[in-house]
């Protein structure tokens, strides 16, 4: 940009577009400069000579004195310069009209004319340039100083407060349409000019620091921006009207970009209403929604069809917006029948589904959420199966269940396990009608409520018009069957029985009268006094109530007698670990837990041998193995816990009072009975804390760590006939090491902590790959227990290269684990990790 100079003519800046046209008039100009020269030099010599004539002829007296300098200088300051009114603006998009100059330069002053030249090709566009005439110099000089290139510029707020007004005014719709129209013939739409457009937010906020006005914000921004791409579709629709061709590309370039920004919810709930009225009759309309959507690039579909699918109030609404998108655009088809599941209909994608779904890669590797979402695909795809289609492929939909309940059912993870359960009654119900079907026993939530109700086809929707009032009875009641009056009666009262079931009415006992047994006590059989009698009762006696009576009172009768328990506790721990219920007795697992922990926080040492020992022995049920590590656990949070030694008396409660009787030996000492009367006269007032501390005990799980803890880590990469853990039973196996981690968490402060650690670590660094989520899981909570419970000093001086191979696992284990609990708990390790060497920095050496 450049000023005009000189009164007259105008001297314009060189623009690149007319460098060639700027050099000829260069050139002849110059040839008139020296051709005016020349005369010029001609008429002084002449003059020259004239005046030597005349002093020759006058002499020297008569010559003449010259004016001084000072006077010329006076005479060409007060001699009023023309100042410049005309700027030139060059390097301007093609697209950018007149109007758009007076918009933008008006702010400054009043415009007196604007010359844009235009191309002779394409007359709609300009040739990068323009003059803008003020009126006022000092507006031109305004101009210059804020709008020229090298200048500072116009201010960040001015030039948002240019553009605010610039959207409000609609100016959006023109860009667009003028952007239509010089894209008729190209094939690729101005790049710059759709970042500019599409980003506009982001580049105002980083302008203005993140204080840019409300029409700048996204959810206000894009959906003006969807209005505007609505008003230039009308008017191209008006064009084809008119026999007019446009092109549509770069409104479908603006589509995509923006949706692959992640702001289709926003410009697509402005379109997508209205676009889709605009298609119910109108082949025109759809014509152009199907060109919108095929235009869009390849990269930018996925996100497009995504807000389509999401956003259309129907699957007609849908075809009339895409057309045969699916079938002309592979990328498209991959959208819409394979990620979304919208067009393969019949058995293929249920087939699909249950083979991913029975694949026990698959349930160990993938995240519940997707184990979610295939379950919810299956049942919905189960729903809209008819009957012959069920019945061509019922047996492989039979063999693919089975496969996948029992992969399910081997997880470790009880919401998996619960899927399981839930797709296969529902697939067994759906495809054995007439049969017999899968039932499974689980507490049901919300979410297994949802999933049944997928399996129930929702009706279809019948809209009904809207009738004048005295119209609705009329059609209600034609709508009704008719009813005889004599029938109305009968309907109102409850069903009649069928002529079967009157003679059982007949004898039925309801007249009789019930005894009242509300005031009946109930016989309570008398416990077992001695442990030994127990054990009697529990290994051969047939009194189904002595029984019951016997494992009701076990546990307090073992608290209540440790000696006799110690003689035969490790019997008795193991009639109780093969104990079976004969009755139906209210909390019979939860008793024999319980007594189980009272022998064994009774007589730890050889009980938890005896426990540890059959642990890995064969002939147990995996259940049995996690009882004995569920014991373990309970007795080691049993030991390990204080013991409060009586209860603290209340301070506040009164005291009885100390009364010396005659003749008691309690008179010698009257000076302590006087004591003992003054402190319960006085009160006492205090603001701190309390001065009596509660009474220690000793930590009983310290000397009985090692029992409870080595032996189970010793064996575990022993296959045995019926259990191996690094093989199918990976649920016990998850089981052991959380049952590790809790014991390594209890035995903080023992003796035998460090040596419990190293064992713990290398155990860890073993299975640290184990395919089981739930095992991982007990592996992070084994090294969390770890750096809880070892001193630091002994961390470092004992097993530093240790930890610093673990620090890099649990990297690899934040950035890579497929399951969300395991990277938690990885990054809560490596934070406890930091957290320790902070601490030992801080520590002076």
């Amino acid at each position: 940009m450049a000023w005009s100079e000189g009164p007259g003519r105008t001297r314009l800046a060189p623009s690149p577009t007319k460098r060639k046209d700027r050099s000829e008039e260069k050139s002849k100009d110059r040839s008139k400069d020296k051709a005016a020269t020349k005369e010029s030099g001609e008429k002084d010599r002449g003059r020259d000579k004239t005046r030597k004539r005349r002093s020759a002829s006058s002499g020297s007296s008569s010559t003449r004195s010259k004016p001084p300098k000072r006077d010329e200088k006076e005479r060409k300051r007060r001699s009023p310069s023309l100042r410049p009114t005309k700027v030139h603006v060059g390097r301007l998009t093609r697209n950018v009209t007149k109007d758009h100059i007076m918009e933008i330069f008006s702010t400054y002053g009043k415009i007196k004319m604007i010359d844009m030249p235009v191309d002779r090709l394409n007359p709609h566009l300009s040739k990068g340039y323009a003059y803008v005439e003020f009126e006022n110099p000092d507006d031109a000089e305004k101009a210059l100083k804020h709008m020229d290139g090298g200048s500072p510029g116009l201010a960040p707020r001015e030039a948002a407060a240019l553009l605010e007004r610039f959207l409000r005014e609609g100016r959006l719709r023109a860009l667009l349409w003028d952007a239509c129209q010089q894209h008729g013939g190209a094939p690729e739409p101005q790049d710059a000019l759709l970042g500019r457009i599409v980003c506009l937010p982001e580049h105002v906020s980083n302008s203005l620091q993140g204080k840019n006005p409300p029409v700048f914000f996204p959810q206000n921004y894009f959906p003006l921006l969807g209005a505007a791409v609505l008003q230039v579709l009308q008017k191209i629709s008006d064009s084809l009207r008119g026999g007019l061709d446009c092109s549509i590309s770069f409104v479908s370039h603006v589509l995509g970009k923006v949706c692959v920004h992640g702001r289709q919810k926003e410009i697509l709930g402005v379109l997508v209403p209205r676009l889709t009225e605009l298609t119910k009759s109108d082949c025109i309309w759809q014509r152009i929604c199907w060109r919108l959507v095929e235009c869009v690039p390849e990269r930018w579909m996925e996100p497009v069809v995504l807000g389509f699918v999401q956003r259309a109030p129907g699957a007609d609404a849908l075809s009339r917006l895409l057309g045969n998108l699916v079938v002309k655009n592979k990328k498209a088809q991959f959208v819409v029948t394979q990620k979304v599941l919208l067009l393969q209909y019949g058995h293929t994608v249920l087939q699909e589904l249950l083979e991913t779904w029975g694949s026990s890669s698959a349930v160990k590797h993938s995240p519940p959420e997707q184990q979610l979402y295939i379950s919810k695909a299956i049942l919905i795809c189960l729903s809209h199966l008819k009957e012959p289609e069920i019945e061509s492929c019922r047996q492989e939909l039979l063999t693919s269940m089975l496969e996948g309940v029992k992969c399910h059912l081997d997880s470790s993870l009880p919401q998996l396990r619960r899927l399981g359960m839930v797709v296969a009654e529902s697939i067994s119900s759906r495809i054995n009608t007439e049969g017999p079907v899968l039932k499974f026993e689980y507490e049901e939530d919300d979410e297994t409520r949802e999933l049944k109700s997928l399996l129930v086809p929702a009706p279809p929707l019948c809209v009904v018009p809207n009738l004048p009032d005295d119209d609705r009875s009329e059609k209600a009641g034609a709508a009704l069957p008719s009813v005889p009056e004599n029938n109305k009666k009968s309907q109102a009262a409850a069903p009649v029985m069928p002529d079967e079931e009157s003679d059982t009415e007949l004898d039925s006992d309801d007249d009789l009268v019930p005894y009242d047994m509300s005031e009946d006590k109930e016989l309570k059989m008398k416990a077992p006094v001695y442990i030994r009698d127990c054990i009697e009762v529990l290994t051969g006696s047939e009194d189904v109530d002595k029984w019951e009576a016997t494992v009701k009172a076990l546990e307090s009768l073992i608290r209540r007698n440790p000696a006799a328990t110690r003689e035969v506790s490790v019997e008795l721990a193991k009639i109780l670990l093969h104990l079976e219920e004969k009755t139906c007795i209210e909390g019979f697992v939860e008793l024999r837990q319980r007594a189980q922990v009272a022998i064994l926080t009774t007589d730890p040492i050889p009980v938890s041998k005896y426990l540890t020992s059959q642990f890995y022995s064969l002939n147990y049920s995996l259940r049995q193995r996690m009882d004995i590590l569920d014991v373990l656990v309970l007795a080691a949070q049993e030991l390990s816990c204080p013991k409060l030694h009586g209860k603290p008396e209340d301070s506040d409660a009164q005291k009885p009072r100390i009364q010396l009787l005659p003749g008691s030996d309690s008179s010698k000492d009257w000076r302590r009975i006087v004591d003992e009367r003054i402190k319960s006269k006085t009160r006492r007032f205090a603001t701190g804390q309390c001065l009596v501390e509660p009474a220690s005990s000793p930590n009983q799980f310290s000397p009985v760590a090692g029992h409870f803890f080595f032996p189970l880590i010793q064996h575990f990469d022993r296959p045995l006939t019926t259990f191996d853990l690094l093989g199918e039973d990976q649920l016990v196996l998850g089981r052991l090491v959380h049952t590790l981690a809790v014991l390594m968490y209890l035995a903080v402060n023992t003796v035998a902590v460090t040596a419990m650690g190293k064992a713990l670590l290398e155990f860890v660094w073993t299975l640290r790959f184990h395919v089981d989520s739930y095992v991982r899981q007990g592996l992070l909570s084994c090294i969390s227990s770890l750096l809880l419970s070892v001193p630091a000093e002994l961390l470092l001086a004992d097993m530093a290269e240790e930890l610093l191979e673990t620090q890099s696992w649990l990297g690899d284990v934040v950035e890579k684990d497929p399951d969300g609990d395991c990277r938690r708990l990885a990054l809560q390790n490596l934070l406890l990790m930091e957290n320790l060497k902070k601490k030992l920095e801080a520590v002076p050496s």
